[in-house]
């Protein structure tokens, strides 16, 4: 079981482990209840941690519009277990 925390905002927040094949960092990280695989994370993570590009992919947001933006693959400690997101 995971447990987190709400912040000031009133998000739900929980510490998150990101991995690759050679570094582990944990990062606080605002959540979503329907977590589907998918975590946006700053540009200067993503180098940090050497990820994978994997390419672009297109969301539509809560709004109705869409935004294009770059997929990279890392791994995730969720719930004990690893997880490719």
């Amino acid at each position: 079981m995971m447990q987190g925390w709400v912040n000031q905002s009133c998000e739900a927040m929980l510490s998150i482990a990101l991995k690759n094949s050679a570094t582990t960092q944990l990062v606080e990280a605002v959540i979503d209840t329907g977590f589907s695989g998918f975590l946006t994370l700053p540009s200067d993570m993503i180098s940090t941690l050497s990820l994978r590009w994997e390419g672009r992919d297109v969301a539509t947001l809560g709004d109705g519009t869409s935004c294009t933006f770059e997929v990279y693959v890392g791994r995730v400690i969720w719930d004990g277990q690893y997880r490719e997101v």
